[in-house]
């Protein structure tokens, strides 16, 4: 079963009708004894990051969370649950990451219009598993105020002001900054492979 980690907040209900739409075995998670029994994670982030991280610490499943990524179980982390991979946020400085990945998670420039919203086209890197039968240059919604640094794991990139981290592949680890449950058929596609993996 893929367990949607629900910490309180995040677009849960979207992400499940996409779940169902596919097929997918899915239920929600809120203990550490029902992420033990997940296959695959997934945690669909919504919201301020620092309210995510202390949300994970208080339901006790931060810790149990870690160690499933860390044994190998596929994990897929959803705009904010993209960005909980990192050490930090300027979003709450003073609250730590996963930091499963290296790099701060920075706000967008002033200049810039946020939350950067709508829809966008990604460079997709060749052989990302997730993007399998996608097409090429696919568009995807977005909606996000912060964004995460381009590095080696980064599988996908979008360009609004600056180029940011639009989907990373780490092994088993998965992360999409868009919301796949709101992309139409490519989204679903992408959550498709997820399952399938």
């Amino acid at each position: 079963m893929i367990a949607i980690l629900d910490y309180g907040a995040g677009n849960l209900r979207s992400v499940e009708n996409a779940l169902g739409a596919i097929g997918a075995d899915y239920g929600l998670a809120r203990s550490p004894a029902e992420l033990e029994r997940a296959s695959k994670i997934i945690l669909p982030g919504v919201g301020h990051f620092g309210q995510m991280m202390r949300a994970l610490e208080e339901l006790g499943v931060r810790a149990t969370l870690l160690e499933r990524i860390r044994g190998g179980v596929p994990f897929l982390g959803i705009c904010l649950g993209l960005q909980a991979l990192f050490s930090a946020s300027e979003e709450a400085p003073e609250v730590a990451g996963l930091g499963l990945l290296p790099g701060l998670v920075r706000r967008f420039p002033s200049e810039l219009r946020v939350p950067h919203m709508g829809w966008n086209r990604l460079e997709v890197r060749d052989g990302a598993r997730l993007w399998a039968g996608v097409g090429e240059k696919p568009y995807v919604y977005f909606a996000h105020s912060y964004y995460a640094p381009v590095i080696a794991e980064t599988a996908a990139t979008c360009t609004y002001g600056v180029a940011y981290t639009a989907a990373l592949e780490a092994g088993h680890v998965f992360g999409v900054q868009f919301h796949p449950e709101k992309s139409g058929p490519v989204g679903l596609r992408i959550l498709r492979n997820f399952v399938q993996l």
